[in-house]
């Protein structure tokens, strides 16, 4: 393990040119060693998919693959979006992307942001992009008509079982709605974007300490907070949609909104040297264990706090670039192994409780995609 030493270079070094100049190369090479151990290790080419993965965090994965590549200019992975499960569907007219999706309204929203990542990545090499970004607007659709009125005033169910309003659902369709809108100029996307901003910040999920709880109780009449975990993803999500609802508007005090989620959770969601940790991160072995969800959420806030900077302007980046620099230090330095292997646990050196899979490797590589691009160098 790296000593934790070197955790303080990136808090101390002097700031790269943030926005508009090319990003922090030795940070890429760092991320690249990642990306090639999760290609060759874990993804098969068969079958399109990660070993032990789910769709969603698949989704996930292939979406900071396609990330990595758009920053550092390699097409080492050009083939993968093809290849993958997810691209395979879209490529094929026939796909029942309903019955594949298999009820999941989140799930399914992860999957859109991966295939126009995955579409952006042909773009910028000047290959035919029209069958993601036709199934990312199918998949659009069978979210949008998931909208419900009738119980807690609004919002995206969950699932089709109908049995649960949540933060990241909701989170994922107006990130959804916000940038569809910006690519699409489709008036419905935004009128969906705001109508959802509007029902979260009515609905109570963000509470005192400006963390998004997990959802609603729904099952009473009253919709309250049900009080469940604040993962660090669902503080990541809402900032990164309500930067693009920001650029849509033009009204910028969404940003501030965004912000009073993302310091809260530097305040709340660290532990160590302000190092983000999950509820379920333990550094000693016999403590609790993250999911296979779980795994991949701190990737995720940092991942989605790079979508809100690229969208909030150079203003806001030198508010977060030496918390993104620590994070990507603390996983190189405490969550990586000698096979390049990252860890479920970054906040300190593993003593046996970190978890090493396919997915909390996607989760470091999206926090050193993040630091390379607006973290200090």
């Amino acid at each position: 393990m790296r000593s934790w030493v070197f955790l303080l270079s990136a808090v101390t070094c002097v700031y790269a040119t943030l926005v508009g100049a090319s990003q922090c190369q030795a940070t890429l090479n760092i991320a690249v060693g990642v990306a090639n151990r999760l290609q060759s290790e874990y993804f098969s080419a068969a079958n399109g998919q990660y070993t032990g993965g789910s769709l969603w965090t698949d989704a996930n994965t292939l979406e900071d693959l396609h990330n990595l590549m758009l920053a550092s200019g390699t097409n080492q992975y050009s083939a993968v979006a093809d290849q993958s499960f997810i691209g395979r569907s879209a490529l094929n007219p026939n796909t029942n992307w309903a019955s594949l999706l298999g009820g999941s309204n989140d799930d399914a929203g992860w999957v859109v942001l991966s295939l126009w990542k995955m579409a952006d990545y042909k773009a910028n090499r000047g290959l035919s992009n029209t069958a993601y970004l036709n199934a990312a607007g199918t998949i659009y659709d069978i979210i949008s008509g998931q909208w419900d009125n009738d119980t807690c005033g609004g919002g995206v169910w969950w699932s089709t079982a109908h049995t649960y309003k949540n933060a990241i659902t909701n989170e994922l369709f107006l990130l959804l709605s916000a940038q569809g809108y910006l690519r699409n100029r489709n008036p419905t996307y935004l009128a969906n974007a705001q109508k959802t901003w509007a029902w979260i910040s009515a609905s109570g999920m963000r509470n005192s300490q400006g963390l998004f709880n997990d959802g609603l109780d729904s099952s009473t009449s009253t919709c309250k907070n049900n009080g469940q975990t604040t993962w660090t993803y669902n503080q990541g999500v809402i900032a990164s949609g309500l930067a693009a609802l920001s650029v849509a508007t033009g009204d910028s005090s969404l940003l501030d909104q965004a912000e009073i989620t993302l310091d809260a959770t530097i305040q709340h969601l660290t532990a160590g040297t302000n190092i983000l940790k999950e509820s379920c991160d333990d550094a000693l072995s016999g403590g609790p264990v993250c999911n296979q969800d779980q795994q991949i959420f701190k990737g995720i806030w940092t991942k989605h706090l790079q979508y809100y900077l690229d969208m909030a302007g150079l203003a806001r980046v030198g508010k977060y670039s030496a918390f993104l620099g620590s994070q990507e230090s603390a996983v190189f330095h405490f969550g990586t192994n000698a096979n390049d292997d990252v860890g479920s646990v970054w906040y300190a050196p593993n003593q046996g409780g970190s978890i090493f899979t396919p997915k909390t490797s996607a989760s470091g590589l999206a926090a050193h995609v993040a630091a390379a691009k607006y973290g200090p160098c």
